[in-house]
């Protein structure tokens, strides 16, 4: 049955289930599809695509089944660990390394930058929870990375990096978002800022590569689309001015713009068009929103719990209203982890199924209203 929100047959949907039971490599594709797959940021708001990735991976999804992957700002940073494995794993960032004030603190807002990228890129996705960058540059399935080129005023999508360091200057570079964090910084040899400055979500970058099937992770929740700039986009606006002129011209073009293709974005999910197809998934209504520098933990959990949730439903064709009467639900679960400072970790054995954040899994059967899983 269909729901108000997708098609349960919707193309992206049935690509992918097929890619599952039948999974092959980059480079040995037998579909004739060529699918991306495209995170977008949002700060804090990363919680919820991250966990949406966690998800894909539980159920059978890895990255091998796209053929390019597309991330802006906190988005880049999912993705990369993505591409690493054991996404689980790094979805605890945010609840255990980026709620605090050595990330983000708004009492140094007129002392120094608010969102502190140092202690992101060269503590914690360095050492703390390390990412595995040579994963990432020997990878058969690209990772773009979005990042917005001050001095020409344009979006690079990033790809080809020759050196660990590199893609820790694309992430960081991605990330640098305008107001919060002061003037710029340098990536190759041009002065850079967040992804998202003039392009909001990076869906349009796997069209424009020439993906046939697009799967978008949005962070923002289903609404109608606001008519009006709020304060803090003219705030931006005046800062990318100051950084070079024109640049605020074009992020309040591409905030005109992006409102649009949400609305068009929302239509394709029930109705899809013609090829390109793309399905954009995001918080339905009724979820809460995470901000963009939440600190609570309460909600970011329920973020990330809605994030998998949901994710758990597209991809196995279940009505999300069944969410709301408590008949599903992702329910988190503890595991133990066992590392030494600055490995990859490694959790204690269980039985069972391998997901760690639980909900359903590839097989699910329904008994008295509950749901068993297939181990």
């Amino acid at each position: 049955m269909d729901n108000e929100y997708w098609l349960r047959s919707h193309p992206v949907l049935n690509v992918l289930r097929a890619r599952r039971e039948h999974p092959d490599l980059p480079g040995q594709r037998r579909d004739g599809h060529r699918i991306g797959l495209a995170v977008e940021g949002g700060g804090m708001r990363g919680v919820v695509s991250a966990a949406m990735l966690a998800a894909l991976e539980d159920l059978g999804l890895p990255f091998t089944a796209f053929d390019a992957i597309y991330g802006t700002s906190s988005g880049s940073i999912n993705c990369a660990y993505y591409v690493g494995g054991n996404t689980w794993y790094p979805l605890s960032i945010y609840f255990d390394d980026l709620s605090t004030r050595e990330f983000v603190d708004f009492r140094r807002a007129f002392t120094g930058n608010i969102l502190n990228l140092d202690y992101v890129v060269d503590s914690v996705i360095t050492k703390v929870k390390p990412l595995d960058t040579g994963a990432l540059i020997g990878s058969a399935v690209p990772l773009h990375i979005a990042v917005t080129n001050v001095d020409e005023r344009r979006t690079e999508s990033v790809h080809d990096f020759a050196s660990d360091t590199e893609v820790l200057s694309a992430l960081r570079a991605s990330m640098w978002l305008p107001v919060a964090i002061r003037g710029t910084t340098r990536f190759r040899d041009f002065r850079a800022v967040d992804g998202g400055v003039l392009t909001p979500h990076p869906f349009q970058l796997a069209l424009d590569d020439g993906c046939t099937h697009v799967l978008s992770l949005s962070t923002r929740p289903i609404r109608e689309p606001r008519k009006r700039y709020g304060a803090s986009q003219f705030v931006s606006y005046r800062h990318l001015e100051k950084l070079q002129p024109g640049l605020g011209d074009g992020y309040l073009a591409a905030v005109r713009r992006y409102r649009s293709d949400r609305q068009r974005l929302q239509t394709r999910m029930r109705e899809p068009g013609a090829a390109p197809y793309v399905l954009d998934l995001a918080p339905l209504p009724r979820m809460p929103e995470v901000k963009r520098h939440e600190l609570r933990l309460g909600p970011l959990i329920a973020g990330a719990r809605g994030g998998y949730e949901l994710m758990c439903c597209a991809i196995e064709g279940i009505d999300p209203a069944r969410l709301r009467s408590g008949g599903m639900q992702a329910v988190p679960r503890f595991t133990f982890v066992r590392r030494e400072y600055g490995s990859r970790p490694h959790s204690l054995p269980r039985p069972g199924t391998s997901a760690r954040v639980q909900a359903i899994t590839r097989t699910p059967r329904e008994s008295n209203g509950s749901v068993e899983v297939d181990g």
